[in-house]
């Protein structure tokens, strides 16, 4: 069995596969973010609700990914996530021409179903392919695909609904992810470890049940929702603060201020690299507490303190979500294919409660109560990664595990 090497053809053309497919799925998921004071003011819904229109595609999301990696399993990585990107580029073009709030999130759930098929796909197809020293640095590449991939999708849809309307903003970021979807398909390497198996339902929810009673996994699975979470419940509102006296900034400049997520495309290598070096859980709570120090800078009055804030927030966010996300990948010793869907499957589940719940604390408590959130499940998050330390490696639960055994007979 080949595997694909840092510094080869076949690793560039895999990592600008996965860039262009991870700048197209989040592009697409969050178009509509910085327009939810849009949609308050055009569909006369309150911030709660506007946030819907990311919340309904995020659970979508993270529950069509549970069935998508098993249709993998028997199809093929490469077909699956192809076709995923094309729909969901097709459906992106039926949501800009949504006329009304309820049409928009119907089109919204659909859209988050379909791009179901690349995010758990994709970790396990490099999960497969790329050797073990190149694992991290090919994930760190992917994930720095999805930072790019939000920024411009939030600028675009931004300024172009200052200039026109969301409606023209949506559609423009349609086009841009149908070229993305042409290039991954023109790029992406043929699975060359993959092995197709017939779809066997027990097998899946024994494989499934395997992974949630690892402790470990539990933890990672943890860290995921909350990450994920904390990050979607501050960019949902800040935008409310921002336009607001006595900021009252335009939708343009909300826009540009996705900006920061670009420190993703570094932190999210970086980060990577350094877990490598220094220790994976080591590295994922320092991650943690950046996250956190970001997130209580943006209480300051002062405006640049506040935007200071974002991009030591969005630094700690991506770098924790490189690790924990590769660690799965290293831990899962059968079935990575599930596992990846279980990890995104928390991940986004916390995008939607998370991005919801900060609604209810910003209606009940203001800014500070959407930080007060945060702050709590990073917390929580300290908890986990510190048990994370305490738990021996997957290799060496299963060593015991067939010990055990052994003994038994």
């Amino acid at each position: 069995m080949g595997y694909i090497q840092q510094g080869t053809a076949a690793f560039r053309k895999s990592n600008l596969a996965f860039f262009a497919a991870g700048f197209n799925t989040f592009a697409i998921l969050y178009s509509t973010q910085p327009l939810l004071p849009e949609f308050s003011k055009e569909f006369h819904v309150s911030p709660t609700m506007a946030s819907l229109s990311l919340s309904v595609t995020t659970i979508a999301l993270a529950v069509s990914m549970l069935f998508f990696g098993t249709i993998s399993e028997v199809w093929g990585r490469k077909p699956v996530m192809i076709g995923s990107m094309l729909v969901a580029s097709i459906l992106s073009i039926l949501t800009a021409c949504s006329t009304s709030f309820e049409s928009l999130l119907v089109f919204r759930v659909i859209q988050g179903i379909a791009l179901g098929g690349l995010p758990s796909i994709a970790m396990a197809y490099l999960g497969e392919e790329m050797e073990p020293a190149s694992l991290g640095v090919a994930m760190g590449l992917y994930i720095s695909g999805n930072s790019v991939g939000a920024v411009s999708g939030r600028i675009i849809s931004g300024m172009l609904t200052d200039f026109f309307n969301w409606h023209v903003a949506m559609g423009s970021i349609s086009l841009i992810s149908l070229f993305a979807s042409l290039i991954f398909w023109l790029n992406l390497p043929k699975s060359q470890n993959f092995h197709p198996r017939s779809p066997e339902v027990g097998k899946l929810v024994s494989s499934m049940i395997s992974h949630l009673k690892d402790p470990g996994m539990l933890c990672l699975f943890g860290i995921g929702f909350l990450i994920l979470g904390s990050n979607v419940a501050l960019y949902n509102y800040i935008g409310y603060v921002l336009t607001a006296p006595p900021y009252s900034l335009s939708q343009t400049l909300v826009g540009w201020i996705f900006i920061v997520f670009l420190v993703g495309t570094f932190s999210s290598v970086w980060m990577a690299k350094k877990a490598e070096k220094h220790g994976r859980q080591r590295m994922l709570t320092i991650s943690l507490i950046i996250t956190l120090v970001g997130a209580c800078l943006t209480l300051d009055d002062h405006l640049w303190i506040k935007i200071l804030g974002l991009p030591i927030l969005t630094f700690g966010f991506f770098g924790s979500h490189s690790i924990a996300s590769s660690w799965v990948g290293r831990r899962a010793l059968h079935d990575k294919a599930q596992a990846s869907s279980l990890y995104l499957f928390f991940y986004y589940a916390g995008s939607s409660i998370g991005g919801t719940a900060g609604g209810v604390f910003w209606s009940s408590f203001g800014w500070g109560g959407v930080v007060g959130m945060i702050a709590g499940f990073m917390l929580i998050g300290f908890v986990l990664a510190s048990r994370l330390a305490k738990i021996p490696p997957a290799a060496a639960n299963q060593t015991k595990a067939v010990a055990d055994l052994s003994i038994a007979k």
